[in-house]
């Protein structure tokens, strides 16, 4: 009676699992990606610098503001002395292209912004999948359990019936049965992680992710390249070493800006006096009106040292060599990403070859010995872990390959994975 119950119960939590997976709504491979580029808060954060630098450019663009001056005077003595009021307009006038140069930086510079941003999507993207495939990887492990719980519940009711019938012995019988117990934790753990995996996407998708099934093909992944063909694509195409160039050109506008700095601007002037009439007895006059024109020239004895121009050239070498070792680590990049994808694609073949096969016909054979009583409940078990085993391996390079290929996508600055 107690082993009925115990059954019962199995049958049950079994039920209730698969119950729960057909619930939940599909999520495909497209769609996430689709709500990542949409909804994901670091993304949408990082599109501001873009409107950012826009607006950098416009504010490079704006030229010396006017000054207006009024000013009015009295001598303090008497009132018949007279007052003076003064009016004027002055403007300093940018020389040396100061203008044309802001604007040429701010205009590298938005670009650069801009070249960032793509670089950033291309890595939030990689990343993404990534989670997918361990999302996608953690479903199939956790099926794997449960169908090796269900295969082992099945043998040890089975047991359990030829126990009372006589046929084997009540340790056989009580061994499958704590096999089958301990599978069920199994089950718990792959289940635990599976709900980790899935949480996981809601770091990309800005939101707690809904409980939904990821779906995909891991033999989609299956992939061909020439490895000279992937760097020459990395090197035209890689968006980081695409912006690091692009920082070179913004260090050569840094330079030209800070040469137009040192020319000298000009002060202009316009003004406009008016005297009253002064009707004191020692010097009486009438009112007078007085227009002024003037220019003043600064002395720029600054442009003796010359630091913001050194420190211009210096940032500009710098940003040379940053290109050259970034150049360099992408080639790296591409070379290891190419090699670690091909080991993967030789142990999949291994797999591909009849070793999954292998590993399920033993295990049916020893079954089948098994309730002919040819074979011993330990060989049985022995069969069931070593096919769990190679299972679990063959799903766990599937997914290796699965993640080598968006590393080397991403090292190679391209991206056509759909599954």
């Amino acid at each position: 009676m107690k082993s009925n119950i115990i059954f019962i119960l199995f049958f049950c939590v079994t039920f209730n699992f698969f119950v729960q997976a057909q619930e939940k709504e599909s999520f495909s491979f497209a769609e996430y990606l689709n709500k990542v580029k949409n909804k994901n808060l670091s993304y949408a954060a990082q599109k501001y610098n873009i409107s950012m630098a826009e607006v950098a450019v416009l504010s490079a663009g704006i030229r010396p503001d006017p000054q207006l001056e009024i000013a009015t005077s009295d001598n303090g003595v008497s009132r018949n002395m007279g007052y003076t009021m003064e009016t004027g307009l002055s403007w300093t006038m940018e020389t040396g292209k100061k203008r044309k140069a802001r604007v040429e930086l701010a205009k590298n510079q938005a670009e650069f912004t801009r070249l960032q941003l793509q670089d950033f999507v291309r890595n939030l993207i990689a990343d993404a999948a990534l989670g997918y495939i361990e999302a996608l990887q953690s479903k199939a492990l956790l099926e794997i359990r449960k169908d090796s719980y269900q295969k082992m519940l099945t043998l040890a009711k089975s047991d359990s019936i030829r126990y009372r019938m006589g046929v084997i012995s009540l340790v056989t019988s009580k061994q499958s049965r704590l096999e089958a117990s301990s599978l069920l934790n199994e089950v718990y753990t792959a289940e635990s992680s599976q709900q980790k995996a899935h949480t996981a996407l809601s770091v990309f998708l800005g939101n707690p992710a809904e409980e939904k099934n990821v779906q995909g093909d891991f033999n989609a992944f299956n992939r061909n390249f020439n490895m000279e063909d992937l760097i020459l694509q990395a090197v035209n195409s890689r968006t980081d070493l695409l912006a690091s160039r692009q920082n070179i050109n913004a260090a050569l506008s840094r330079i030209q800006l800070e040469k137009a700095n040192r020319k000298i601007d000009l002060g202009l002037s316009l003004g406009m006096e008016h005297n009253t009439t002064a009707t004191n007895e020692i010097a009486p006059s009438p009112a007078v009106n007085a227009i002024k024109l003037g220019a003043s020239i600064p002395l720029k004895f600054s442009n003796r040292k010359n630091a913001d121009l050194k420190i211009a050239e210096m940032s500009r070498s710098q940003a040379e060599i940053e290109y050259k070792q970034i150049e360099n680590t992408i080639r790296t990049e591409v070379m290891q990403a190419y090699q670690h994808y091909q080991a993967l694609q030789k142990q999949l073949r291994q797999f591909n070859y009849g070793m999954l096969d292998d590993a399920k016909n033993i295990l049916e054979g020893i079954h089948y010995s098994y309730q002919r009583g040819e074979s011993s409940i330990l060989e049985v078990l022995n069969a069931q872990r070593t096919y769990n085993e190679v299972r679990i391996q063959y799903f766990q390079v599937q997914a290796d390959h699965a993640a080598a290929l968006i590393e080397l996508e991403r090292s190679a600055g391209i991206w056509d994975i759909d599954f």
